[in-house]
């Protein structure tokens, strides 16, 4: 019985934690998705002209590395459209069904956008292979004018996604998939222009395949993190240690139990823990510094504390100590 009252006891701690969380916190990134909107707004614009003009001038040198591209530029806008969709669902404020929000939805983002760029790899590689074994004339200087404004497009593309990526792994996606465009669009004009020079065709699928390598050495770290945080991994900015010792060192903690950390988006974390306290609550003050100090020293914006006296045995149904793998 004393192990049900301490958790009902506490239910009423965990609101006034929420309500303080919201109070101080609930504006941490509402300035960033409008700046980000704008930027996507501006890339797929420019994105989405970009693939027509492309395209028709791959037919028209019988380019298929022009085609390849504009295909992959395509799947770009799709991945742009992906996660801006998302930024504008972590916006959502909670509801009764999604009491998080929908700011999960950036995770899946970052996944989805992730699989889209390794298909498109994985398209232009086999159109790459297929041409080395058979090399088309290609028209090396529409090739290369073509694919120079294709760095302009895909170079301003990403530089708009430079201030968000390095905070926000969904912002990141799209900036990733900007430069790797601006990157297949360098190689192109370096199989265009040497082509003009030499009249090897086969240059074209060779440069090909060594951007392929290049884009998914890049996605691969993409890829691993938005499947970590889809899992609720703890957020690679975020050491699980630290904030267990941190907690262990509270006054008047004797132990801790039930720590987990995970991803509710691709920029905010959460916390749940048991803190075992002998001498019973320690007030609310003691409560909201502890959520202070995990905001400002962990980024962890959304707290949750059960304290117990440690009078009754609680073992973590997941885990014997508790914590979180």
């Amino acid at each position: 019985m004393a192990s049900s009252h301490h958790d009902h006891d506490h239910d009423h701690d965990h609101e006034h934690d929420h309500a303080h969380d919201r109070g101080h916190h609930g504006h941490h990134h509402h300035g960033d998705p409008n700046d980000h909107g704008r930027a996507f707004i501006v890339a797929i614009v420019l994105n989405t002209a970009f693939v027509g003009i492309e395209f028709t001038y791959g037919l028209l040198a019988s380019s298929t590395a022009l085609m390849a591209d504009a295909g992959h530029n395509l799947s770009d806008v799709l991945g742009l459209l992906v996660a801006w969709g998302a930024a504008l669902l972590a916006k959502r404020t909670p509801s009764e069904r999604f009491t998080y929000g929908l700011r999960s939805s950036s995770i899946l983002a970052a996944l989805a956008n992730a699989v889209f760029l390794l298909i498109a790899c994985g398209g232009i590689a086999v159109e790459a292979v297929q041409r080395f074994l058979a090399p088309p004339p290609v028209e090396g200087l529409t090739v290369t004018l073509v694919a120079g404004a294709g760095i302009v497009v895909n170079g301003i593309s990403a530089w708009l996604f430079v201030a968000g990526s390095k905070g926000d792994l969904n912002i990141r996606g799209a900036y990733l998939h900007m430069a790797a465009d601006a990157a297949v669009s360098l190689g192109v004009v370096i199989a265009g222009l040497a082509i003009m020079a030499t009249g090897w065709f086969w240059l074209d699928p060779v440069i090909s395949l060594v951007i392929v390598a290049v884009i998914v050495a890049g996605t691969w770290g993409l890829l691993k993190e938005s499947v970590g945080l889809a899992l609720s991994a703890v957020p690679r900015n975020v050491e699980l240690a630290a904030v267990r010792d941190y907690l262990r060192e509270c006054p008047g903690v004797s132990g801790i139990h039930d720590l987990h950390i995970w991803a509710m988006s691709t920029t905010d974390s959460a916390l749940t823990a048991h803190l075992v306290m002998p001498d019973g609550y320690p007030g609310d003050a003691f409560v909201d510094e502890v959520a202070l100090t995990l905001k400002t020293r962990f980024s962890i914006a959304h707290v949750t504390l059960q304290v117990e006296q440690g009078t009754t045995e609680h073992v973590c149904t997941l885990h014997g100590k508790g914590v979180a793998a």
